[in-house]
């Protein structure tokens, strides 16, 4: 029992030292002029559902959870974000060119089809986030149509 006591203080000790080691949040001052929605004629409702539910890990201002206060947790999110911007972020879209374009729409388009994005780990707490059928449709349907006039 003397051993678990211990464990616990130590466990207890470190908890509490990793809250002094916070994230670099993705906080953006301002929305540039090559963020998607800007680029594009993107209708309202698309643009809602793409704030909503893509954004956050895709952009650079994420909208952040009362939870990441708390390390590890504050870690965890933010490396998430990290790999979500290094894959594509919305603001960067005017900077690409137009094969890079095509190729980022047609993932776009593959990953909502096939229910990969946004990820389940991400609607598990934000049930906001997930697309509706009506959602998924309007969103391909958009992208599509985008793809096509590149």
């Amino acid at each position: 029992m003397k051993i678990f006591k211990t464990i616990a203080w130590i466990a207890l000790v470190a908890l509490l030292a990793i809250q002094f080691f916070p994230v670099d949040y993705n906080q953006g001052e301002t929305v540039p002029p090559t963020d998607f929605m800007f680029v594009n004629n993107v209708p309202a409702t698309v643009e809602k559902s793409l704030r909503v539910s893509c954004y956050d890990c895709h952009s650079n201002n994420t909208n952040y959870p009362w939870y990441n206060k708390i390390q590890p947790v504050a870690w965890f999110l933010e490396n998430h974000i990290e790999e979500g911007k290094k894959e594509l972020n919305f603001n960067e879209w005017g900077d690409f060119s137009d094969r890079r374009k095509t190729s980022k729409l047609r993932s776009i388009i593959s990953q909502i089809e096939d229910d990969q994005m946004p990820l389940a780990s991400y609607t598990f707490i934000h049930r906001d986030a997930k697309f509706s059928k009506s959602e998924k449709k309007e969103i391909i349907e958009y992208m599509t149509q985008l793809k096509k006039s590149l």
